[in-house]
């Protein structure tokens, strides 16, 4: 993948997450997104796929968090029907698999804090 604008973006979601700029976030989440879009899937290998898969699930992730603290529930709503509908309809083990990744690499904490801070304070 020549084209690494979606992987930074998704980085730069997660420092935003880290820094409390959940508006900055979602901005670099919708980024992301947008430029991921332009892969159509029927014509990449499969490896580049998964690559855009993992940068996809992991995206939707951070804008779900940040939607939440800003208090845009249905937004994050339709990201959660995304991230978990296509994620777990596949039944391939690669939405486990992102969840793992981004737990090995400390992303995952980061996540669930901010989710833990909006649903009233309890811890997932």
């Amino acid at each position: 993948m020549a084209d690494r604008r979606p992987e930074k973006s998704c980085e730069q979601a997660c420092e935003s997450l880290k820094q409390r700029d959940y508006e900055v976030a979602v901005k670099h989440c919708t980024e992301a997104l947008l430029s991921l879009s332009q892969y159509p899937p029927a014509h990449l290998p499969e490896a580049c796929q998964a690559e855009i898969d993992r940068i996809k699930i992991e995206t939707l992730l951070y804008r779900i968090a940040s939607f939440l603290q800003l208090k845009k529930y249905g937004q994050a709503d339709e990201d959660c029907r995304h991230v978990l509908g296509e994620g777990l309809a596949k039944g391939d083990g690669s939405f486990r698999a992102v969840l793992c990744c981004m737990h090995l690499k400390g992303k995952l904490q980061i996540v669930s804090n901010v989710l833990s801070k909006s649903l009233m304070g309890e811890s997932l």
